[in-house]
């Protein structure tokens, strides 16, 4: 598309005159067109359209037809103005449209005649603008820059065919120079390594092939090993935990085992008897487990504590014989709490009692002191039985015919309660009992179980 510029002024004579110019669509600098472009036969027109055409609809349209919708002016009768906007192409920052206007007073046929040039030139340069990417009408500098680019790429092309059609020359030489021989000798020797190839392309096909057999049972097999590795990690977890509980549990047991040997350990070091039976004395009394025995003017020991005593005591010396096997003579020991007492071998129906109640009655029966003279003699029967054993074996206080003599100085006291006062025979009680507890004491250390 051409842009152009037209105006017509002065009416300062009152004769209108009339100036018409196009614009460069490279510098946007005004043209003066040459007189040639104000005409354009219908020959010289299709020879110029003729590419075109051909590639069209094949039929030319007549140069000056007013009525097509796409003519370039539009000419108003009513007041013999014509007018043509045109944007530039090249240069948007000038002046988006340009506007001409043609003034005058002249007559019909001056406007028409005018109107027809400026038609023949538009089309002129838009069938040039569509036969190549150059928009025209260009300047004549724009137009010697434009050839000057042009020559350069022309160059540069010719440049380019000579290289190729050099090179083309040489390799074409070259083949014809060519020892046929040698190709010949060159073929077979490629058509020999190709036989060798296709060998080793047999051969490397075969062996891909046992290969992906063997890869294959591999992959079985490794999918055995798998499962057999899953099944191990599960079993090893099993057997995991059954150990850690039974690590816990065996920590537990050792525990308890050790808590039990402790037990042990101060159970074998306790002493039964000694426990059991606490031997000790309560000033002018001797004492078994905190009973007294024995009575005084002046402490009036209850009979009960007495009786419980005598009870005490009884069940320590069968104790004793017991553990180390011995069975009195002439009498056997009953143990029966605060009645305890013993029973005549010769005479079964004989019964000794270890318990009185006082009272006057208490004083004349003489078998509540037949009994503790029964009692002293089977103690000093365990004594012989033990001296047997153990020679070294010694009573601190010496006992006969119911009676204990102090060796330290030379005194004697009978366990009897008749003919007796209250104080010696709460001191033969307290004798008695001494030699108890020796009795006791040894027993303990020859027999720990």
């Amino acid at each position: 598309m051409s842009n152009s510029s037209h105006s017509s002024d002065s009416q300062r004579s009152g004769v209108a005159t009339t100036h018409v110019s196009f614009v460069c669509q490279r510098c946007s600098q005004p043209l003066k067109l040459d007189p040639s472009f104000s005409s354009l036969d219908s020959q010289t027109y299709i020879d110029l359209t003729a590419p075109l055409l051909t590639a069209g609809s094949g039929k030319a349209t007549p140069l000056l037809q007013s009525t097509d919708s796409t003519e370039p002016f539009e000419l108003e009768k009513n007041d013999g103005v014509s007018r043509k906007r045109i944007q530039p192409v090249r240069y948007p920052s000038q002046d988006s449209g340009q506007e001409f206007t043609l003034l005058g007073e002249a007559a019909s046929s001056r406007m028409e005649n005018v109107s027809h040039r400026i038609k023949v030139a538009s089309q002129l340069f838009d069938i040039m603008s569509g036969h190549s990417d150059i928009d025209h009408p260009l300047c004549e500098e724009c137009t010697d820059s434009l050839l000057d680019q042009l020559d350069q790429q022309l160059k540069i092309t010719e440049d380019e065919c000579k290289h190729y059609r050099e090179s083309l020359e040489k390799l074409t030489d070259g083949e014809d120079n060519e020892d046929e021989a040698t190709l010949e000798a060159e073929i077979e020797m490629l058509k020999a390594n190709e036989t060798e190839l296709i060998k080793q392309l047999e051969e490397t096909e075969s062996e891909r092939h046992k290969i992906a057999q063997e890869m294959q049972q591999q992959k079985k097999e490794l999918e055995q090993l798998e499962a057999e590795e899953e099944r191990y990690w599960k079993e090893y977890n099993q057997y995991k935990q059954q150990l850690v509980s039974m690590k816990d549990e065996q920590r537990s047991i050792d525990n308890q085992l050790r808590y039990t040997q402790t037990q042990l350990d101060q159970l074998s070091k306790t002493n039964v008897f000694n426990a059991t039976f606490h031997i000790w004395h309560n000033g002018h009394f001797g004492t078994i487990n905190n009973f007294r025995l024995g009575r005084l003017p002046s402490v009036p020991v209850d009979w009960s504590e007495i009786n419980a005593a005598w009870g005490q005591t009884v069940l320590l010396l069968h104790s004793l014989a017991q553990k180390m096997n011995f069975k009195f003579k002439r009498y056997r020991l009953v143990p029966c709490g605060n009645h305890s007492y013993l029973e005549s071998l010769q005479d079964k129906s004989k019964q000794l009692p270890l318990h009185g109640s006082g009272g006057f009655r208490f004083f004349w029966d003489t078998k509540f002191d037949q009994a503790m003279v029964a009692f002293l003699d089977c103690l000093q029967q365990l004594e012989e039985e033990v001296e047997r054993g153990d020679t070294s074996f010694c009573l601190p206080y010496k006992m006969s015919g119911g009676k204990i003599e102090d060796k330290s100085n030379g005194a004697t006291y009978s366990i009897k309660i008749q003919f007796n006062s209250e104080e010696q025979w709460t001191k033969a009680l307290k004798f008695m009992l001494t030699n108890l507890k020796w009795a006791l004491a040894w027993v303990s250390s020859q027999f720990t179980k």
